[in-house]
């Protein structure tokens, strides 16, 4: 009875990872950019859409204060607790490592304990504005696929904004606004990302959501990236059909979760109160621990590899693409205009390849080695794609309906094959969340 069971969760697993291995991006991975298949014209590559894994971004940025002397312990100075402005007992000093505060740590791996954290120089210079900008750079245009999340050691500022830049940091826009008052900080009514919807998503508003000033238990701000996906994908990120087929269609959408640098602007250090102690100043300053920001390389769906060197990211690009996002055709490959790949159809999207010039192949526009024709066209005499029905393009890469721009979530097979996938799932009693 042990050998028979046994037997039949074996045959049950092969039959589950032969159709894993056939729908590899079922989950919204995306990672791989072409696979061989067998066809009755023999082996040939089919392309599909892929991008580089998510991961924590921080490893591979560069960050700068402005001003920047604004970091504490040089010269050293004393400075007080939050809660108690009688305990000044703690000392920082940039000369001596143990009680040195210098930038990198705000993104060094630590546990509990002890914690480690930059901080600013305390507001000696009362009423002068104790105002500091972050900027974090990646000299890389990355997506971002989780919540941006900063963690203070000082309290949560009174003021803050956090900005974006697309341009390599030289044109800035605001994400979003954090104050204990909006109105009287930013003229804005205080709203939280629970009040936006679909079509409101790209909204910048102001929230007080994050800037209780002295509770010990209150240090995290966030910048909410997966509820501002659930608009499309639902709660739990299971619709991500949903969230693939807008993040395609609406260019704005897109390209609000991508960017080349990010910049933290601290306004006012938390206080806990309306007035400022003029006579305890070394109680106010700026102290962050940790900041997460999760993404990863933009390749426009022609890369599954994003490489680090010489301080610099850069797509390992395929599709007969090239550039650091993959952005333009390879020389002698501009047999038609780049274009980025598709999330759509699920699960293997398009590739859009870039395909040879007619100038460096004569009449050769498909073969079935390099160029084949794509989702199920055949190629007549080496120089037209023949495509099945619901496919156009000169290598059937494109969905009919996507020309009459009528396309669904469901449309293709590669709706179909979701929908296989999803029901055999369902059979064999497997959960698990859709990962962007």
């Amino acid at each position: 009875m042990y050998l028979s069971r046994f037997l039949s969760i074996h045959a049950l697993w092969v039959t589950v990872s032969s159709v894993m291995q056939h729908y590899p991006s079922v989950w919204g991975h995306y990672d791989v950019c072409k696979t061989q298949i067998y066809t009755e014209e023999g082996k040939v590559w089919d392309y599909m859409a892929c991008q580089p894994e998510a991961t924590d971004m921080t490893k591979y940025l560069k960050v700068k204060l402005d001003p920047p002397d604004i970091t504490c312990g040089d010269p050293p100075e004393t400075f007080c607790a939050m809660g108690n402005p009688y305990m000044c007992n703690n000392e920082c000093d940039a000369s001596t490592p143990e009680l040195a505060h210098p930038p990198e740590l705000m993104f060094d791996f630590e546990g509990r304990h002890p914690s480690t954290f930059w901080q600013s120089a305390t507001w000696k210079e009362y009423p002068k504005p104790l105002q500091v900008n972050i900027t974090l750079s990646w000299s890389k245009t990355i997506e971002l696929t989780d919540n941006i999340v900063i963690t203070f050691e000082s309290g949560r500022p009174d003021q803050m904004i956090l900005e974006k830049s697309l341009d390599y940091g030289r044109t800035w826009q605001p994400y979003q606004y954090y104050a204990t008052d909006c109105l009287d900080a930013f003229h804005m009514d205080p709203k939280s990302v629970k009040d936006l919807s679909q079509h409101t998503i790209l909204e910048i508003i102001c929230t007080e959501e994050y800037s209780t000033g002295y509770m010990t238990n209150s240090k995290i701000i966030h910048f909410e990236i997966k509820d501002r996906f659930a608009f499309f994908a639902g709660p739990r990120l299971r619709n991500m059909a949903s969230l693939y087929g807008q993040l395609d269609t609406t260019k704005k959408l897109k390209d609000f979760f991508t960017i080349t640098d990010l910049r933290i602007r601290l306004l006012r250090p938390a206080t806990g109160e309306i007035f400022v102690d003029e006579q305890h100043l070394a109680r106010y300053f700026y102290a962050i621990s940790d900041i997460k920001v999760y993404g990863r390389c933009k390749c426009n769906l022609h890369a599954t590899v994003c490489v680090f060197d010489n301080n610099k990211l850069s797509c390992e690009c395929e599709h007969n693409t090239t550039g650091p996002d993959c952005g333009k055709c390879k020389k002698n490959y501009q047999g038609r205009p780049w274009s980025p790949g598709s999330y759509l159809p699920i699960p293997k999207g398009t590739a859009n390849t870039c395909i040879p010039s007619i100038s460096s192949i004569g009449t050769n526009v498909c073969d079935n080695e390099f160029l084949h024709c794509q989702n199920g066209g055949t190629c007549h005499n080496n120089v037209k794609c023949q495509c099945p029905a619901g496919y156009t393009g000169i290598l059937c890469e494109k969905l009919r309906c996507e020309e009459a721009g009528s396309c669904s979530s469901d449309s293709g097979h590669g709706a179909r094959a979701q929908g296989s996938f999803t029901l055999l799932v369902a059979l064999l009693g497997m959960t698990g969340p859709c990962l962007f």
